[in-house]
């Protein structure tokens, strides 16, 4: 293996063909997770987009957050939770990561990208934006703030988890999520998608306590 190590520096990134730019920037965070975010417009048309920038914020209370990319075009998804103030996270599995991929196409806002790409909503406990009934962890979100990032356009938004729903059989006794065992998939870059090998789970660490596997979990 070449060990060599290639120096790009800034004012050489600044050079690049956007895409190119694009691809390598976004390379550079590694492994990142695939969600379909589900929403719906006050017409009651769904939406689905793929987002790979959500991120946990905290447990109590249970927060969420995702960056949403500058509003220069049309964006039905943050339209969207502006004007119903919820939405829907739904992991993306290895039985529908192409669809998923396909909701990143630019379709009129007039067509539900459930419909376009064969994926089937799924209404649960009365929350009002659509699930995607094939994904085996998602949860609904109510709208807590949106913060402008002044600096490149972006906003991050902020939500509360209001329902979780996760396949019985990867949920374990600590609370842990088995999410490699539901197939759950990660996405590295603007467009590869892949399948994760768990390494082992590690007990909490302490300065006093040399690094510990947990054992049958």
């Amino acid at each position: 293996m070449n060990n060599l190590l290639q120096h790009i520096s800034r004012q050489q990134l600044d050079s690049f063909e956007q895409r190119y730019r694009a691809k390598l920037v976004n390379s550079l965070s590694g492994f990142k997770s695939a969600n379909l975010i589900g929403t719906k417009c006050k017409a009651g048309i769904e939406n689905l987009s793929i987002v790979s920038s959500v991120f946990h914020l905290g447990a109590n209370p249970p927060l969420v957050g995702m960056i949403n990319r500058p509003d220069t075009v049309r964006r039905d998804t943050l339209s969207n939770i502006k004007a119903n103030q919820e939405f829907s996270i739904n992991h993306v599995n290895a039985k529908i990561w192409q669809q998923a991929h396909q909701c990143s196409a630019r379709y009129d806002k007039t067509i539900s990208e459930f419909e376009a790409v064969g994926l089937k909503p799924q209404y649960i406990n009365n929350f009002n934006c659509p699930f995607v009934h094939e994904s085996e962890v998602k949860y609904g979100v109510s709208l807590i703030e949106i913060v402008d990032i002044k600096h490149n356009g972006t906003t991050m938004i902020v939500g509360e988890i209001q329902d979780i729903f996760v396949n019985e059989k990867a949920l374990l006794d600590d609370g842990f999520i088995d999410i490699e065992l539901l197939e759950t998939i990660a996405v590295s870059s603007l467009d590869s998608y892949h399948l994760t090998t768990k390494l082992g789970r590690l007990a909490y660490a302490k300065p006093e306590r040399a690094v510990t596997p947990l054992q049958g979990i």
